[in-house]
């Protein structure tokens, strides 16, 4: 097995970057990322010849380097040692936000909002899905059994584990948004459970006519924002706004309590008299309009979204998505969404197979391999920007429409996931939940992939990896 230099790797890519032209260096999961003075100097086609280089990007101020799981700690570690400026993450996120402006700027803050909640949505997805597997006649029939085994308490129980997350989502998404906007995180998390509150009437039950909604002075409608994402974020953003101003000018002794009194009784009026029934529908407009495009006749809107999504994550758009995802969970149980954008995954995996059985450069296959074995766990990256847009964009035309054709065929058969948060290979857990939906979600997935691996070994394969060592 072959041993790999890191300090001769962390040696070479400073030398190409240039040591005085590094302002501070520090990693992520599969990355170096390195804030320089000027990466137009630097020489990237030599940076993605050193060993163990998956690609190279520039974004926000930071010249990134990818390396991979694993490796880039260990480069790191060696970087360290030969006198660079190093920062913490947080140090360097910082300074990543400052030099963003405008939309890019908008879907960080979102996805900084967002990230947090993913594992808790995707392990409720889990929870659903084992009890769609536990709870089923048909598949308990196959033993001999019946869910009449089950007393009947235990429904209730397990109701618990797969109800409380998406029953109390605006509170998670007030308290997540109060940390980000500088606020107080558990003020955000009081005010986030006021909007779904049990003495309020349930939005959803207003939606269907089974209850009324509270009228204040006959006129304005309050109800609970249950499924509201967009009231949840703008309740943290404008609730932190609050606080952050009540504390500079509230005197020490009364900031204790005052502080948190008024940020919380001024914000529940306004969000649940003020913003929140206009947003709420707002939303279910949004949530309207995503569903009629997915599921525009002959796969039409699928294709749109499963070619499009792969563009969105190279330019840093795709957060934006996860507030929809969010709100189709909240709204309906499902996700069609994610399904149609995870396409592009499988359609990665049948393009770095394409490259490995092709290329004839040792080095070139290592960077392949590395990036299918990181796109088996949704880490896209390396294949993006190691293979799509190294190698003279084919590669990338081809799998936006593998990808594309993929989404279209899921959306024909209104394949969709009881969650978000899990890509490739884990995906497969999101649909468990039912035998149909995860039959037809493994097919379509295999069908994308070979599709991409044919198409990319017909017309993408670059002729440079296919010179021999």
């Amino acid at each position: 097995m072959e041993t790999i230099n890191y300090r001769q790797i962390a040696s070479d890519i400073l030398a190409i970057v240039g040591k005085e032209n590094i302002v501070s260096a520090t990693h992520c999961a599969t990355r170096l990322r390195l804030v320089v003075k000027n990466h137009e100097s630097i020489d990237t086609k030599a940076i993605e010849k050193v060993d163990q280089v998956k690609g190279t990007f520039f974004n926000s101020g930071q010249y990134q380097v990818i390396l991979g799981a694993g490796i880039v700690n260990k480069v790191f570690e060696e970087l360290e040692t030969m006198s660079i400026t190093t920062q913490s993450k947080a140090d360097q996120d910082a300074y990543v936000k400052s030099q963003e402006k405008g939309v890019k700027a908008v879907m960080r803050t979102l996805g900084d909002i967002f990230v947090p909640i993913v594992p808790v949505i995707a392990a409720t997805g889990l929870f659903l899905g084992v009890k769609g597997v536990v709870f089923n006649d048909n598949i308990l029939g196959l033993i001999g059994l019946s869910t009449e085994i089950f007393p009947p308490y235990l429904n209730q129980l397990v109701s618990v584990l797969t109800d409380t997350a998406f029953g109390f989502l605006p509170a998670l998404i007030t308290m997540s948004a109060f940390r980000v906007f500088g606020g107080t995180p558990m003020i955000g998390l009081v005010l986030g459970l006021m909007l779904v509150a049990p003495q309020l009437p349930n939005a959803y039950a207003v939606a269907s006519g089974d209850t009324d909604a509270i009228m204040v002075g006959g006129i304005l409608p309050v109800m609970g924002a249950q499924g509201s994402v967009v009231t949840a974020i703008l309740t943290g953003f404008l609730g932190a706004k609050l606080e952050r101003q009540l504390r500079k000018v509230m005197p020490n002794s009364l900031d204790l309590i005052l502080t948190p009194f008024i940020t919380m009784l001024v914000m529940s009026a306004v969000a649940l008299i003020g913003f929140a029934p206009v947003v709420h529908w707002l939303e279910m407009g949004l949530i309207a309009l995503t569903k009629g495009l997915m599921n525009l006749p002959f796969g039409i809107g699928g294709f749109f979204v499963g070619a499009t999504y792969p563009l969105a994550v190279i330019t840093g758009l795709h957060h934006m998505y996860v507030v929809i995802e969010t709100s189709l969970l909240a709204n309906t149980g499902f996700n069609q969404l994610i399904t149609l954008c995870a396409m592009y995954g499988f359609s990665n995996l049948g393009a770095c197979l394409a490259f490995y059985t092709s290329a004839k450069n040792d080095k070139v296959k290592q960077t392949v391999m590395g990036a299918f074995m990181s796109q088996l766990f949704g880490v896209s990256e390396p294949v993006l920007f190691g293979l799509h847009l190294r190698y003279n964009l084919k590669p990338l035309y081809v799998m936006l429409f593998s990808s594309g054709m993929g989404a279209a065929l899921l959306s024909i058969f209104h394949i969709q996931s009881n969650s978000y948060g899990l890509a490739v290979l884990p995906s497969y857990l999101m649909y468990i939940y039912d035998n149909y939906q995860l039959i037809v979600y493994v097919l379509i997935s295999i069908v994308s992939m070979v599709l991409c691996f044919i198409l990319t070994k017909a017309f993408a394969i670059p002729e440079e990896i296919l010179v021999e060592d």
